[in-house]
């Protein structure tokens, strides 16, 4: 449950904030002095913290410093809260590391809004932390081949600049990877990543979500708020102040997005959707596309300016098919994730397996291979150790068929095992052509059901009937 702290010398507002809070669902604590509030926060995890400037034992900014010098890893977002709001206090808050500063009379709406903003600034933190961590501990990206080295090469190289980069590849190839990877070793690793999937927003929406809305200002169904809705939201580009943007698929904005994207770019500004005054961020923009951009370009789908601001450093990220020698480094990387998730801390994969899925062309890259191997762990509980039989019919079919379109080979030692090899092959393209039917599939073998089963447990054979 999300922990607030309220740290206000005013009962009334202490007790009235508290009861709103609990109402949303929030876990509420109370202090009524900044040495009260200090030794809380010694002792517990907290979210947010509401804190009043003027406190009876201690300003209340002062007691922001010392909340954001704390060493714990969970520290808290801090929002002031006054009754004598200044630009002054506003600007020093901020530069103290505040979240927001909020001004009394509070506005119920406002504060509610501004409260679920830092609960999701926070976990964002704290996920980035986490990401980096893991980072550290399987080498940044994962591959030896010639490819990934030089990818990571160009990460360590462009990370440390503010430059903006454009991440080129087939979807699926880990490009938002790639992304993380670059914030987590940049000078803004700790502030916050904030990723949009530009193909994912429907257009009438987009605008809202990248620049956000004052004041139910939004277009569509947000147009004047409603049950759900907040009054007001932070667009991507606010949240991700001070930290990193990634949008992902920026292929597909539309160019009348293209242009507001391009102006923000330019300002480090940009007026939110119903607001007077504009917003001044300073943000790195990381973007990953698809497409061919300059063939985009060409069609008149792309802005030619956007892409030269985007296009900074450019990045490639080449498809699973191109770098299969990371196969058996990835393998063992997912193995280790879903053997720990599902409980099966020691499952492995056999060689024959792995010569399969090296031989499979991977349609959809990393991330198929990812959702294959979750697959076989969950499908297969009590296997220690994944063979070829294991494998999903279509990879099979996929590496028997690129096996035999190949040369022939001398792969056998001996022609028992050769013979036995070219009878799994044949038996499995039997049963492939029956879906699986082992009564269809020996009648078709001219042998009996019980013979075929005595054959396939001899060959390893194991497919269950449809």
């Amino acid at each position: 449950m999300n922990h607030v702290l309220i740290v206000d010398d005013e009962a009334e507002i202490r007790e009235s904030l508290a009861s709103i809070l609990q109402e949303e669902g929030y876990l509420v604590t109370t202090a009524a002095t900044a040495g009260e509030a200090l030794t809380l926060l010694r002792d517990a995890v907290y979210d947010v913290v509401l804190l009043d400037i003027w406190l009876p034992d201690r300003d209340g900014l002062d007691a922001l410093g010392e909340i954001r010098r704390m060493s714990s890893e969970h520290v808290p977002e801090v929002v002031i809260i006054s009754g004598h709001g200044t630009i002054e206090a506003a600007v020093r808050a901020t530069k103290l590391g505040a979240y927001d500063f909020l001004e009394k009379p509070l506005s119920l709406a406002r504060t509610l809004i501004v409260i679920k903003n830092a609960m999701q600034a926070r976990r964002m933190r704290e996920d980035n932390k986490e990401f980096a961590r893991q980072l550290a501990v399987r080498g940044t990206v994962t591959g030896q081949s010639v490819p990934m080295k030089a990818l990571r090469q160009q990460i360590r190289l462009m990370a440390p600049t503010n430059g903006r980069v454009l991440i080129y590849g087939e979807s699926g190839t880990g490009k938002e990877l790639i992304g993380r990877a670059m914030h987590a070793e940049s000078l803004r690793k700790d502030r916050v990543f904030v990723e949009l999937n530009c193909a994912a927003i429907p257009e009438d929406y987009i605008e809202a979500e990248l620049f956000g809305y004052r004041h139910g200002a939004a277009p569509g169904y947000i147009q004047g708020g409603g049950e759900g809705v907040p009054a007001e939201k932070r667009g991507t580009f606010e949240r991700a102040d001070g930290g990193t943007l990634f949008l992902d698929e920026v292929g597909d904005m539309s160019l009348k997005t293209q242009a507001k994207v391009l102006r923000a770019l330019d300002e480090q500004r940009f007026l939110p959707v119903g607001a007077s005054h504009p917003v001044h961020v300073d943000v790195r923009v990381i973007a990953a596309t698809n497409k061919d951009l300059e063939e985009e370009i060409a069609r008149g789908n792309f802005r030619e300016d956007l892409f030269y601001r985007l296009n900074v450093i450019p990045f490639y990220v080449p498809p699973l098919r191109d770098r299969k020698e990371d196969i058996p480094l990835l393998v063992k990387e997912f193995l280790g994730e879903f053997g720990a998730q599902y409980g099966r801390p020691r499952v492995e994969m056999a060689d024959d397996a792995l010569a399969a899925l090296k031989q499979y062309h991977w349609p959809g890259n990393v991330r198929e291979l990812r959702n294959l191997v979750e697959r076989v762990v969950i499908l297969n509980p009590k296997v220690q150790r994944v063979e070829r039989k294991h494998l999903p019919m279509l990879v099979y079919r996929d590496a028997r068929d690129q096996m035999r379109s190949a040369p022939a080979r001398e792969e056998f030692p001996t022609l028992l095992q050769a013979r036995e090899a070219y009878e799994r092959d044949y038996i499995l393209k039997k049963l492939d052509e029956c879906n699986g039917n082992v009564s269809r599939a020996a009648e078709g073998l001219g042998l009996e059901r019980s013979h075929l089963y005595r054959k396939m447990r001899a060959l390893g054979v194991s497919v269950k009937e449809s």
